[in-house]
């Protein structure tokens, strides 16, 4: 090959690679000092996949959310004993709190379990854990943490569906850009991420019923079997887990919940 060709071989390269941006995705990184960069590159990317003009301003607008990066990288919780963290959890006052509101608003769970098969225990447990049945929402901005969470390396991908979905939901008008949250971008009274609000959402998150309905409708699509026991080695367990990762966490949520609907 001649140096002629071999220079006009490069300047097509360059031309096809300038001509296709998709192709080099948005690089993650490890602190504040790419983010500006990525975002950038993310937005182009969201716009060629047909992510509107009102979506893409917003992403632009976002910062950099160091208080989710570190609490992204100290959940130190997760590793604690069953007991030790039914204790840090108020696992008490929520099994109290939760027999309560059971009675008081029994018309509501009932038609929930009528519709979805979930019982109000595993409801009311996770709505008490996630949010002290409403009263601790989180007030970081929800797209400022998932697109950080979708930036940083660490879990980039999987963070990248959930910014996607936060896009989609502020085109639809579903979100606001300025939608407050906690800290990883869960909204709503039992905390949805962006991607299942799309597939299990049922109304606003903000009002419990649409909330409640919404988990239902979440445990219903992972397995969950009218009837089935929902402890550990039981059908339902598995429904749970798909609810959060953590092994503890999915075992309180199993006790707290079998205390709420009437057992020890």
């Amino acid at each position: 090959m001649t140096t002629r060709t071999k220079l006009i071989m490069a300047a097509i390269l360059t031309l096809l690679a300038g001509l296709s941006p998709q192709a080099r995705a948005a690089q993650c990184g490890s602190g504040p000092g790419g983010f500006e960069a990525w975002k950038s590159e993310f937005a182009q990317e969201a716009r060629a996949k047909g992510v509107g003009a009102s979506a893409v301003q917003a992403l632009m607008a976002t910062n950099y959310a160091s208080a989710t990066i570190a609490a992204d990288r100290g959940q130190r919780s997760f590793n604690l004993s069953l007991d030790a963290f039914l204790a840090k959890r108020g696992a008490a006052t929520i099994v109290a709190r939760g027999r309560s509101l059971k009675h008081s608003q029994g018309a509501m769970f009932a038609s929930i379990q009528q519709r979805y098969g979930v019982p109000p225990g595993p409801l009311l447990a996770i709505w008490g854990m996630e949010t002290g049945f409403g009263s601790q929402r989180g007030n970081q901005n929800m797209l400022s943490s998932i697109a950080t969470l979708a930036y940083d390396c660490r879990r980039s991908a999987y963070f990248t569906e959930h910014l996607y979905a936060a896009l989609q939901l502020i085109d639809r008008g579903a979100l606001s850009p300025a939608q407050r949250g906690s800290m990883h971008g869960e909204v709503g009274q039992t905390q949805f991420m962006p991607k299942n609000i799309l597939a299990y959402g049922t109304g606003n998150l903000d009002v419990a019923a649409n909330a409640l309905s919404s988990t239902a409708n979440f445990l219903k699509a992972h397995g969950w079997r009218a009837g089935a026991g929902y402890q550990p080695g039981e059908p339902n367990f598995a429904a749970i887990e798909a609810w959060n990762a953590a092994g503890v966490y999915q075992r309180a949520i199993a006790l707290m919940g079998r205390q709420i609907d009437g057992g020890e």
